[in-house]
């Protein structure tokens, strides 16, 4: 009984730790693909590919059901990868969709026409590629009206957090915050729209103020995945034990993970 959770890097801890402690009795195995991180600045083939090799990785070791705790992978592969090369007895899912629900109010299949929603000016704030998809548009675009998301590509700020420079990443932030505000002065609402950002959630809601809401994909991937493997037991797969997997270096990885979870944890090379 296990689920895979995968992310470029280390970012995809923050959904792993919520989950882990929504669904206490479920094992889980991370993958994190630190040698080739950051995905933001890749290609989407070559984004396509790295994420696919994870998943048959995580499928190996037990997982039916992964995770893409990845925005970049979700917004860049996560459509080609279910239209055409899932098979049918799987199942890969994305981070976008409780977001949106959240952001939203209304259930992922709820296919009424779109309405006006109690936000219209958001900031986005992600990587180049998860900018540059406009993957939360579309979906949003699908849901509501009268939206306007605007998007700021967070260069550098990956790096930063898989380094552990906190300083330069504070620094990023409110730099990435003041050009968003140039484009968009008055946003009600901000997404983390990378699963790294959560760890730098206080330097976000401090450089965009206390009036704006900002929205973290942890807690609500975590509730969403207790309750579709509520509806779908069987996805929870055959693996038995929690496993950490990284392309990078084990014992460095394990090592910023370690500081990030405030607990130990041992990676393997996948």
């Amino acid at each position: 009984m296990a689920v895979g959770v995968f992310d470029s890097g280390l970012g995809g801890l923050t959904v792993l730790d919520a989950a882990a402690k929504r669904l206490p009795d479920v094992p889980f195995v991370y993958f994190g693909d630190s040698a080739h991180a950051p995905y933001g600045v890749r290609t989407p083939d070559d984004i396509f590919n790295l994420t696919t090799a994870a998943v048959e990785r995580m499928w190996d070791a037990g997982c039916d059901l992964v995770i893409l705790a990845c925005n970049t992978a979700s917004a860049a592969a996560l459509r080609r990868m279910q239209e055409s090369w899932v098979p049918s007895d799987k199942r890969v899912l994305g981070v976008f969709v409780p977001l949106i629900e959240a952001l939203t109010e209304r259930k992922w299949g709820d296919n009424s026409p779109p309405r006006e929603v109690a936000v219209g000016n958001v900031a986005l704030f992600a990587t180049p590629a998860t900018v540059a998809s406009r993957a939360f548009q579309r979906e949003l675009a699908f849901r509501a009206i009268g939206v306007d998301v605007e998007g700021q590509a967070c260069g550098g700020l990956v790096d930063a957090i898989e380094d552990g420079d906190i300083i330069l990443a504070e620094a990023l932030v409110r730099s990435h915050v003041d050009a968003l505000k140039r484009k968009l002065p008055n946003p009600q609402a901000a997404i983390l729209g990378c699963t790294h950002y959560p760890l730098m959630q206080d330097a976000f809601q401090e450089a965009l103020g206390p009036e704006v809401t900002v929205y973290s994909q942890a807690d609500l991937v975590a509730e969403s995945l207790a309750d579709y493997l509520d509806r779908h037991p069987k996805m929870i797969g055959a693996g038995q034990d929690n496993l950490f997997l990284t392309t990078g270096d084990p014992r460095k990885v394990s090592s910023q993970a370690t500081q990030i979870l405030r607990r130990k944890v041992e990676f393997q090379t996948a």
